[in-house]
C-alpha cells in the first residue's frame, strides 16, 4: 500500500495522464527558489531544463508541477507569484547561448502555462513585482526593460529601443514605496530611472567600468539603501545609486555573485551567492564570512520570513540546500527533485534489482548512483573517481563494477572506485596504451567526438553563473603520449592510456571498452587492458556483444567478429545512413545499426539491410540486446517519447509512449527502467505488481 500512495503523489497535475514516472538520482541544476507570499512553506522551485517544482513543507520534498513551454532549454530563473493571486504565477525564462526565450503565465498555481503573446521569444533574464503596486512589473531582456502595468498581461519597452548601453539586463529591482523607481542593472553597469522609464541615467559611480551586474536589491525599509553584485565585486549606496562604494571582505576569486538576499526578519542580514559558496553579512554588508564550501555555485538565496534560520540555496549540481543554522551548515533538500544527465547503466548480473546509472556535468556530486530496488531510490557511489565524468558501465563476470571516464577506466571496490593501474585507494597512474611501437603513439589516440560532443551520450550545457560559463561543457580529450608495457602471446598489456571510453561490452570473461585509442580487452575483470591487435580501428564509440558475437565501431565505420575477437570484418553500411548513432549484436547473427534515419539489421556483413517492419522509427540515439527476452531495445532521441522493443525471432515490435524523451532503455527483473535526456530515471508504472518490487 505504500508504494502505491507513493506512485499515486506522483501524478503530473489535473487532467494529465500517468506516464512512465520519475524516481531520481536526485540533484542537479537548481536555478531559483520563490515562496508563495500567502504561504511562506509553499516554494516554488525554477530549472535549467524548464520544469517548475514545488514544496508543501518548505523544501524538504519537491514534486514537479509542469514543464514550462514543453520543452526542455529553457532556463528558469525568475518565477513570481502575485501577491493578491497566489494561484497566478509568472515565470522567465532564456534559452542558454540563443537570444530565445519567454514570458510563461499559469492561472491554476503552475499545473497549466502559457506563452505570454507579447514577450514570445524574449530572453528574459531578470522579473520582479512592485510591492507597492501588484499589478506592475517589470522584466530585463537582451534588448531591454519592459513594464507592465496589468500584471503581466500586456507590456511595453521603456528603455531606448535599440540602445547600445541599456541592453542585456540581468538584473531588475523595484523601489519599494514607487513603482516607477526601477534599478536595472546590465552586462556592462547599472541603470536607474525615476519616471517610469521616461529618462534614464547611468549610475556607474563608484562600479569599476564594464562590470556585470547580476544583482541589485533595495532596503524594504531604508529605500536609499541599495546593493548591487558585479564580476567586480559587492557594492553599496546609501543614497538611491547616486554613488556605490565597493564592499570588501569577499574574495576577489569569488567576485562572481550570482544573488544578493536580505533576511526578510533581520535586514541587516546580507547573504551573497556567489560562484565560490554562500556569504553572509551580520552588519550592512561591513563584514562577510564565507559559510559553505568553495565548491558551491549559488544560483539562489530563500530566508524564511517566520524563521531566519531556515535558509535554503539552488545550486549548480548540488540542487536545493537546506541549512537550519543561518546558513553556518547545509543539508541536500532535493527529495522528489532530479535534474540528472544520465549517459550510462549496468544491472547487477546475479541480482538485477541492483543497478548503477552514470552521469555526466555534475562533477562531485555525480559520478556513480547505485540503487538496490530497480531504480525506486538512489544512492550516489562516487568516492575515488575525483568528480570525473561516467561515460559508461559494464560489470566483469566476476560481478565487478567497470566504469569509463573521459580519462581512463575505474573499477569499483567495496565502496572506492579505483583507476586500473593505481594502488589500492591511490590517485590514477596512467594504464593502458595504443602498443604502438613505430614512435607515433600519440597519433594513436585521438578525441572521441560525436554529433552530440560526447561518446554515447547527448550532453547539454547547463546554464550557470553569468553569462559567460556553462557547465555541461563536454571534457576536452587531449592526445596522451602512450607507452608499451610488456608482451604476452596474444597481444600487448599497456599502459599510459588517459582518453575517453564511451562503452563496454562483456563476452563471457572478457570485458571490451570502446576508447578513443582503440578497442581495448581484459581478462582479468578490468584489472589489466591490451589492446584488440586484431582490429585497427581507432576513436570507437560503440561495442556490443551476445553469444560470442562482437560489433564496435565509430561515426561512420561498423566492424563485427563471431570468434570473440580473434578477427574481424568491415560491415558495409546502409547507404541511407550518414552517421552512426547506436550498434548491437542480437546473438543469431545480427548487425544492427541505428541512426538518424532510421534502425537496420544485417545477416550478411552489410551485403543486404532490412528495417523494422509496419513501424517508423527514426533518430535512434541508442540500441540494446536484451537476452533473455531475446529482443532489440531501442530509443529515439529528441524526436519523440517511444520506447519500443523488437522481438529477434519473428521482428514483431511493441512500443511504450513513456511522456519523456529518452536516452536509453533496461530491463530491470521483469520491467524497464529508462534514463530521461535531462531528468534522470523514469520507470514503468506497472512496476508497482512486479514481484521485483514487492521483494523490497
Amino acid at each position: 500500500m505504500a508504494l502505491l500512495v507513493l506512485f499515486v503523489g506522483l501524478s503530473f497535475g489535473v487532467g494529465r495522464a500517468i506516464t512512465w514516472l520519475p524516481f531520481g538520482p536526485d540533484g542537479g541544476d537548481a536555478r531559483s527558489l520563490t515562496a508563495d507570499p500567502h504561504d511562506h512553506t509553499h516554494l516554488y522551485l525554477g530549472t535549467a531544463n524548464g520544469w517548475v517544482y514545488e514544496s508543501r513543507n518548505s523544501g524538504k520534498e519537491w514534486q514537479r508541477l509542469a514543464r514550462v513551454g514543453k520543452r526542455d532549454d529553457l532556463v528558469l530563473d525568475n518565477i513570481v507569484v502575485d501577491a493578491d493571486d497566489s494561484k497566478h504565477l509568472l515565470v522567465g525564462a532564456w534559452v542558454l547561448g540563443s537570444a530565445d526565450g519567454g514570458l510563461y503565465v499559469s492561472h491554476d498555481g503552475g499545473l497549466t502555462w502559457s506563452s505570454n503573446a507579447g514577450m514570445r521569444g524574449e530572453s528574459i533574464r531578470s522579473l520582479a513585482m512592485s510591492t507597492a503596486e501588484p499589478k506592475v512589473l517589470v522584466a530585463g531582456t537582451l534588448k531591454g526593460v519592459y513594464r507592465s502595468e496589468d500584471r503581466g498581461v500586456s507590456w511595453k519597452l521603456i528603455s531606448p529601443a535599440g540602445s547600445r548601453e541599456l541592453h542585456e539586463v540581468e538584473s531588475i529591482a523595484i523601489d519599494p514605496t514607487d513603482s516607477k523607481i526601477i534599478y536595472a542593472g546590465t552586462w556592462h553597469l547599472p541603470w536607474k530611472t525615476s519616471d517610469g522609464g521616461a529618462h534614464w541615467q547611468n549610475i556607474k559611480q563608484g562600479v569599476i567600468d564594464d562590470s556585470d551586474v547580476f544583482s541589485i536589491i533595495v532596503d524594504p525599509k531604508q529605500p536609499k539603501v541599495v546593493f548591487a553584485s558585479a564580476c567586480s565585486g559587492i557594492y553599496k549606496s546609501e543614497d538611491a545609486g547616486e554613488k556605490f562604494q565597493k564592499v570588501q571582505g569577499i574574495p576577489s576569486t569569488a567576485r562572481r555573485t550570482r544573488v544578493l538576499m536580505q533576511d526578510p526578519g533581520h535586514l541587516d542580514t546580507v547573504y551573497a551567492g556567489t560562484t565560490e559558496g554562500l556569504f553572509r553579512s551580520d552588519d550592512a554588508g561591513k563584514s562577510w564570512v564565507r559559510t559553505t564550501g568553495p565548491e558551491l555555485i549559488v544560483n539562489d538565496v530563500y530566508v524564511d520570513p517566520t524563521d531566519s534560520n531556515r535558509v535554503l540555496i539552488a545550486t549548480d549540481r548540488g540542487g536545493v540546500m537546506a541549512s537550519r543554522d543561518r546558513g553556518n551548515s547545509f543539508d541536500p533538500a532535493n527529495h522528489g527533485f532530479s535534474a540528472r544527465q544520465i549517459t550510462s547503466f549496468v544491472a547487477d548480473a546475479q541480482r538485477p534489482s541492483n543497478v548503477y546509472v552514470g552521469v555526466v556535468n555534475d562533477k562531485e556530486w555525480g559520478g556513480v548512483f547505485a540503487s538496490d530496488n530497480g531504480g525506486l531510490s538512489w544512492e550516489q557511489k562516487s568516492s575515488g573517481l575525483g568528480g570525473r565524468d561516467v561515460f559508461s558501465l559494464g560489470q566483469a563476470s566476476d560481478g565487478t563494477i567497470i566504469a569509463g571516464t573521459a580519462h581512463g577506466i575505474y573499477r569499483l571496490t567495496g565502496a572506492v572506485w579505483n583507476r586500473v593501474g593505481s594502488k589500492a585507494g591511490g590517485e590514477a597512474d596512467p594504464v593502458v596504451g595504443t602498443g604502438r611501437s613505430d614512435g607515433k603513439e600519440a597519433e594513436a589516440a585521438g578525441s572521441v567526438s560525436t554529433a552530440d560532443g560526447l561518446p554515447a551520450a547527448a550532453v547539454k550545457k547547463s546554464a550557470t553563473a553569468g553569462k559567460h560559463r556553462a557547465a555541461g561543457r563536454a571534457p576536452k580529450l587531449v592526445t596522451v603520449a602512450q607507452k608499451r608495457s610488456a608482451k604476452s602471446s596474444d597481444g600487448l598489456v599497456l599502459t599510459d592510456f588517459d582518453g575517453s571510453v564511451s562503452a563496454l561490452a562483456q563476452a563471457g570473461d572478457t570485458v571490451y571498452a570502446a576508447t578513443s585509442g582503440g578497442l581495448l580487452e581484459s581478462g582479468t575483470a578490468g584489472e589489466s587492458w591490451k589492446q584488440v591487435s586484431s582490429l585497427k580501428e581507432r576513436d570507437l564509440v560503440f561495442v556490443a556483444a551476445a553469444r560470442g558475437m562482437l560489433v564496435a565501431g565509430g561515426l561512420h565505420v561498423v566492424v563485427e567478429s563471431v570468434d570473440r575477437g580473434k578477427t574481424w570484418s568491415v560491415v558495409t553500411l546502409p547507404a541511407t545512413v550518414t552517421q552512426v548513432t547506436a550498434v548491437a549484436a542480437d546473438g543469431v547473427g545480427g548487425v544492427w545499426v541505428g541512426g538518424r534515419e532510421g534502425v537496420f539489421v544485417s545477416l550478411d556483413k552489410g551485403a543486404t539491410w532490412d528495417t523494422v517492419r509496419n513501424v517508423s522509427i527514426r533518430d535512434v540515439n541508442a540500441l540494446y540486446y536484451d537476452a533473455a527476452s531475446e529482443r532489440l531495445m531501442i530509443t529515439t532521441g529528441e524526436t519523440s517519447t517511444m520506447a519500443y522493443a523488437v522481438h529477434v525471432p519473428d521482428r514483431s515490435v511493441k512500443f511504450w509512449d513513456t511522456g519523456w524523451k529518452l536516452r536509453f532503455v533496461r530491463p530491470v527483473g521483469d520491467h524497464l527502467v529508462a534514463a530521461t535526456l535531462f531528468d534522470g530515471v523514469v520507470v514503468q508504472p506497472q512496476m508497482i505488481d512486479s514481484k521485483l518490487i514487492a521483494q523490497h
